[in-house]
């Protein structure tokens, strides 16, 4: 749906408007191209921590532009500081001296990513420095502005060889609605898989993506598709014509079938291991609301969304780890939702479905082998179809109540699920990110 407010404030007098009486300014978000580059532009680099190597060796690897040396007068894409190398509150200086003077430097939709070392491992002064991390980032990204964002990405000791493709992931249009996260790459520290060439990471690798014919599943499963998986599509029978044009034009393949149905994860399983030899990732995509008062909640509504929204990917996830079917090196990946996080008036039944795929995330992050990670995308105010039908108040107020003062795009939390999915993030598990452009709520 059309964001008239943005059209109007990228007018010269909308412009004026928005500046003189510090509107919400929506500025329009770089978002990737297949076949661009990753980065259009150049990165600073600075900071003396432990990735103070890694850092540029990767940025080199991306085919990234970068500098520790910043000019006057240039202008640039990025800015990457390595804080490992903080070690107590006096030495915070060093955030205020790298990023200070470069502030008016950025080009518009500049990334900004500070890395640091996880609280919890640490101890005393350390420990404060580095938790400190996270204020500061958020404000950050908050400050930035002209459709810029800022991460803080906790790398564990370990854990420097793997952060090739989060770094990657941040510092490009792939993560254009995603702001002021904290990310934890080697929570558990595992062995780096060889990262393969990033505009195809996917190649060989079968991924299912469920509720696929539409919408958000649509998107992760044409994102997948373009990053060289084979995609399996599931959706209801319902929407079998829009499945099967899908799975045809993305030369993949599709199940119809309903996944509260008793068999359905047997189903599953044994389409994947029949026709595919099993799988590489799991998207438990597909999701309802049924959206009414508490008090005026009847037990068959409640009943229908947690098992849409919750049972069911347990139940499909326990039948593919249980067969084995999710190959090493796999990727599970659910759609939780900023409601989940903050809830929601009139949605207990879906933020609690939605909450309760964080806890999924987090019951399976230090019981799974073979270094399958698992992860969440936790969407805020995305423009669907859903969106399109709220009021106009409701509708405004949903869109601009966040850092980027817009909505975001199904194909943001399709990026982010393709980064989960790369195998190259074998660090990466146990995170929830939200892709909600930094709300201000729940955030």
């Amino acid at each position: 749906m059309t964001d008239r407010y943005q059209d109007f404030a990228s007018t010269s007098l909308g412009r004026m408007l928005v500046k003189s009486l510090g509107l919400p300014d929506p500025v329009r978000l770089d978002r990737y191209v297949a076949g661009s580059p990753l980065v259009d532009g150049i990165v600073v680099v600075g900071g003396t921590g432990r990735l103070a190597d890694q850092v540029p060796a990767i940025l080199d690897r991306l085919g990234v532009t970068r500098t520790d040396a910043p000019e006057e007068g240039a202008r640039y894409r990025g800015l990457v500081f390595d804080a490992t190398g903080l070690r107590d509150p006096g030495s915070l200086v060093a955030l205020r001296d790298f990023f200070g003077p470069l502030m008016r430097s950025l080009d518009r939709c500049a990334r900004l990513v500070v890395v640091g070392t996880p609280p919890e491992r640490l101890q005393g002064a350390e420990r404060v420095a580095q938790r400190a991390l996270e204020g500061f980032t958020r404000s950050l990204g908050k400050e930035v502005g002209r459709g810029g964002t800022a991460q803080l990405v906790y790398v564990a000791e370990g854990a420097e060889g793997a952060v090739g493709s989060t770094v990657g992931f941040l510092l490009s249009p792939k993560s254009a609605y995603v702001s002021g996260q904290v990310i934890r790459v080697g929570a558990r520290v595992l062995q780096p898989a060889e990262e393969p060439d990033w505009r195809r990471p996917l190649v060989g690798k079968v991924a299912l993506v469920t509720g696929a014919a539409r919408g958000i599943g649509e998107q992760i499963s044409r994102v997948l598709a373009r990053d060289g998986a084979t995609v399996v599509g599931v959706d209801v029978p319902q929407a079998a014509s829009d499945l099967i044009g899908l799975a045809r034009q993305l030369d993949g393949d599709y199940l119809t079938l309903d996944i509260t149905a008793k068999d359905a994860p047997k189903r599953i399983a044994q389409h994947l291991t029949a026709s595919h030899g099993g799988v590489d990732v799991v998207v438990h995509n597909a999701g309802i609301t049924r959206d009414r008062r508490l008090a005026n909640l009847d037990p068959e509504r409640w009943r229908s969304v947690l098992d849409v929204n919750l049972v069911a990917p347990e139940r499909i996830t326990d039948e593919l780890l249980a067969q084995q079917v999710v190959h090493a090196n796999g990727r599970i990946v659910g759609v939780a939702s900023i409601a989940g996080i903050a809830g929601n008036l009139g949605q207990t039944s879906y933020a609690t479905s939605k909450a309760g795929v964080i806890g999924l995330v987090d019951a399976l992050r230090d019981t799974l082998d073979r270094d399958i990670t698992v992860n969440a995308v936790a969407p805020g105010f995305i423009e669907t179809a859903m969106t399109a039908a709220m009021p106009f108040g409701p509708r405004e107020v949903g869109r601009r109540l966040n850092s980027l003062s817009q909505g975001g795009l199904p194909v943001d939390v399709a990026e982010t699920v393709a980064w989960f999915a790369d195998p190259a993030s074998t660090a990466v598990t146990g995170n929830v990110v939200r892709v909600c452009g930094q709300m201000l709520l729940g955030a």
